[in-house]
């Protein structure tokens, strides 16, 4: 692809039609393939939320791990049933174990819920997990995967997630925007079959290699386990001493990264990377090799997820796969940055470093 686009950038030269490349272009796609819909199409008006909230309708959001993330998407479902009269009667964290997130639905079948909103840890086995509550007739929201067998609008309400592309695009536009849009990349991925994770990546690495003629990815690195970041960074600079930028799929992997360059004393690499963490946040704000960070609006995936589920007890159809945008977080708005990601000011830290 590369010698591609060297092609058509030296033929541009002497005036023979460039070809577009849009043709090729990813899309985000839902856990069935779906087309995404923006969330923002998806309203209640006054008359529904009296509706809902005469309804004493409840809700159990059984998490596969509470962090910052889903902690803040939490938050946008609990304000919004809150504000519809739907009472929040539990809420499980199952610490990535398929095992334990059965179990904590089994738990709070035992109040039965009125609505499920969860994050499905293994889609394949996750038809054993939330069965009993599909067959109890309880409205089921997924945040970014479906259940393996699962069909729409029967078994399950739908899926809130972020616009995949989206994220991948922006990361790229950071790390070329950062690196003056020449130079060498190392391109670090999930190498896991998960969509999620999946889509980001390919879109980041579509957008370098058509998007950026004088940017190339010189070296590629599956990262199945966040704990291997540090020896794959390491491995990466062994054979690329004088790599330009490194892309990090998630914050956690990116720390390593950046702890690789600290002990190597590499002040000139650039590293970019998805989710807001604080120790990232504070690399970049003190200059150090973090270029920007790319963030979702998880409030509004929690928000969105609890209207969904409101909007399936009204008896209307929703989407199958529900959409957010996608924030890029550099130094001059990391405050602000934070506020619409997750409706919450950063760490004091953050706030002091961004002064």
């Amino acid at each position: 692809m590369l010698n591609t686009l060297k092609t058509l950038v030296l033929s541009s030269l002497i005036a023979i039609p460039t070809i577009t490349l849009a043709d090729n272009r990813p899309e985000t796609k839902g856990p069935n393939g779906e087309a995404p819909t923006p969330v923002a199409g998806l309203e209640l008006s006054e008359t529904d939320i009296a509706k809902v909230a005469e309804g004493g309708y409840t809700a159990a959001l059984v998490w596969h791990e509470q962090y910052a993330w889903s902690n803040a998407v939490a938050s946008g479902a609990k304000d919004e049933f809150a504000r519809m009269g739907i009472e929040v009667i539990a809420e499980t964290n199952a610490s990535f174990d398929p095992a334990r997130q059965k179990a904590d639905v089994e738990t709070v079948m035992a109040n039965n819920p009125s609505i499920i909103v969860s994050l499905p840890i293994d889609p394949p086995t996750a038809a054993n997990v939330y069965g009993i509550a599909r067959d109890a007739g309880v409205k089921l929201v997924f945040i970014d995967n479906a259940v393996q067998g699962f069909t729409h609008g029967e078994d399950y309400v739908s899926v809130v997630s972020a616009d995949l592309f989206q994220i991948g695009n922006k990361a790229a536009h950071a790390l070329a925007s950062a690196m003056g849009e020449e130079g060498t990349v190392g391109y670090m991925f999930h190498d896991a079959d998960f969509p999620v994770t999946n889509q980001r990546d390919n879109a980041f690495k579509w957008t370098i290699e058509n998007e950026y003629p004088n940017m190339e990815i010189v070296i590629e690195s599956g990262m199945a386990d966040p704990a291997n970041a540090e020896d794959i960074a390491r491995a990466m600079l062994s054979r690329n001493p004088d790599l330009g930028g490194i892309y990090t799929p998630w914050a956690e992997p990116a720390l390593g990264v950046l702890s690789v360059l600290r002990q190597q004393g590499n002040d000139d690499t650039k590293v970019i990377t998805i989710d807001l963490n604080e120790p990232v946040a504070l690399d970049m704000l003190n200059g150090g090799n973090t270029a920007g960070i790319i963030a979702d609006e998880a409030y509004s995936i929690g928000v969105y997820a609890a209207r969904s589920a409101a909007a399936s007890l009204l008896g209307r159809a929703v989407e199958p796969f529900l959409v957010v945008d996608a924030l890029a977080i550099g130094t001059d708005n990391v405050v602000e940055g934070w506020n619409q990601s997750m409706n919450m000011n950063p760490p004091q830290s953050v706030i002091d470093a961004a002064q």
